[in-house]
């Protein structure tokens, strides 16, 4: 029990002194003041301006679509040596991602207006 106080004491500890060495290492706290630089004009919005929702839903399609190239890769390498077993879970694979963009078509993920 004692060894736990220590431990929780400990993370407290670090803790603390890693928000106080950001705080006197940072440049400044002070809000962005000037705008940045687009080729001379001035910006239409903040830079630190928030995205739109619909945006989120495109990203998580990237994802899924980058995620699928994550496996095809290594899995293109082998298909010759491991046969058709390995072309049909692939391709099982394939339509399981696309029943998801169908399902996220119909939900209307890819709708803008």
């Amino acid at each position: 029990m004692i060894a736990l106080a220590v431990l929780a004491l400990l993370l407290a500890a670090g803790a603390f002194s890693l928000r106080a060495v950001g705080t006197a290492l940072a440049e400044t706290r002070s809000p962005v003041l000037v705008l940045p630089v687009a080729s001379g004009r001035v910006p239409e919005q903040h830079a630190l301006s928030r995205y739109h929702v619909r945006w989120y839903a495109a990203s998580v399609v990237f994802l899924a679509f980058d995620v699928e190239m994550l496996f095809m890769y290594p899995w293109a390498v082998v298909v010759a040596d491991l046969g058709t077993g390995a072309v049909v879970e692939m391709f099982v694979f394939l339509a399981i991602l696309l029943a998801a963009v169908a399902w996220a078509r119909r939900e209307g993920a890819f709708r803008w207006a």
